[in-house]
């Protein structure tokens, strides 16, 4: 009997291990059959293609993740109005009509104000400081927490230099002169020059030179030189300038529906992730590095270049704090955010003072 026993249970092992293994067979088979999902995806941007870095980044992002992913990944790059027009991009997303969205947050400051915050800040962070408190600091999970809200999965996905300031037709001695203008602004730095007497309005990329060719507009700022020359608005406009204090590094962002992104298996959401980062690493890198050679030819084109004098920038970052007072009186997630990023300044600030150099 004893003999029977032990033959009985040895079975029964033998029985519970084959149910075992089947089980961890199961589990990795599921894995890989939704790791082998083949994703077929479009994409909408609020850059075109041709544009360097803003839309150039988008392409890159697009044959990157075929890459990484052995092409099981494909998401495809489709130019302003191919899918929705620019500026709607953000709705289209969220609403699942288009799959992903290439763009900057700074566009949606009349949807979500808290969002201007995680593009481009007024007197902000180099691009070095701003990645560091948005992967350290608490700015992604914010970031996340907002997006969740609108049914949108926010990846940053790509980061630049400074930008200009500014394009204008005559010299500009003082804030006077600006006075009355109207300009083409874009996110947070359009309520500080609304503050001076600017009137502000946002226009997409394609659409500024026309504005300013026609008179539509009087002035405007868009991205860094390198850009800028590309978009030739040194035809109408010769007065060039520096420094961007309201954009002295901007990111730029991948929109995935949260519907789709939660289908995706965790290795097809990481090697998205991974092409993002790395795009943040080329997007500053190739953005520093562009900007010489760009410098010498609008200077060839006659482009006067300039540099504002410290009591204009000075009033322009008081009219700057009156913003962020009024928009984090307005509203909660801005004012986590703000609070958030100028706590990690401030702290930043020991770091920044010992380990850097002045010039």
């Amino acid at each position: 009997m004893i003999k029977l026993a032990k033959i009985l249970l040895f079975s029964l092992s033998l029985i519970l291990v084959a149910c075992s293994g089947n089980n961890d067979q199961s589990s990795e088979g599921k894995q890989s059959e939704q790791s082998s999902k083949k994703v077929r995806w479009k994409m909408a941007s609020t850059f075109p293609g041709s544009l360097t870095q803003l839309g150039t980044m988008g392409i890159r992002f697009q044959d990157q993740i075929l890459k990484v992913s052995g092409k099981n990944i494909q998401i495809k790059f489709f130019e302003p109005g191919a899918l929705v027009p620019a500026l709607e991009v953000f709705d289209a997303v969220s609403s699942g009509s288009v799959d992903a969205g290439w763009s900057t947050p700074g566009y949606w400051a009349g949807k979500v104000p808290a969002l201007p915050l995680f593009a481009a800040v007024p007197f902000g962070p180099s691009a070095s400081e701003y990645m560091a408190w948005i992967y350290y600091g608490g700015g992604k999970e914010l970031f996340e927490k907002i997006y969740e809200k609108h049914n949108i999965k926010g990846i940053f996905c790509g980061v630049i230099a400074p930008e200009a300031s500014g394009w204008f037709r005559k010299e500009i001695k003082s804030l006077e002169d600006m006075k009355g203008m109207k300009m083409r602004f874009f996110g947070l730095g359009a309520k500080v020059m609304e503050k001076i007497g600017v009137s502000t309005q946002l226009i997409a990329g394609g659409d500024i030179f026309p504005a300013l060719e026609l008179g539509t507009i009087d002035a405007t700022e868009f991205s860094m030189p390198a850009v800028d020359l590309n978009l030739g608005f040194y035809q109408v406009a010769k007065h060039y300038y520096f420094p961007g204090w309201h954009q002295q590094s901007t990111l730029f962002e991948l929109m995935i529906n949260m519907d789709k992104w939660n289908n995706l298996s965790v290795t097809q959401q990481a090697q998205i992730e991974s092409v993002c980062g790395d795009n943040m690493r080329h997007g500053v890198a190739e953005g520093e590095a562009i900007q010489i050679e760009a410098l010498v030819s609008l200077k060839d084109k006659g482009v006067k270049i300039h540099k504002w004098n410290e009591e204009i920038l000075d009033t322009l970052k008081k009219a700057w704090l009156e913003v962020v007072k009024e928009e984090s009186d307005k509203n909660e997630d801005f004012k986590e955010a703000w609070n958030s990023l100028e706590t990690f300044r401030e702290n930043y600030k020991t770091w920044k003072s010992l380990g850097y150099l002045d010039n």
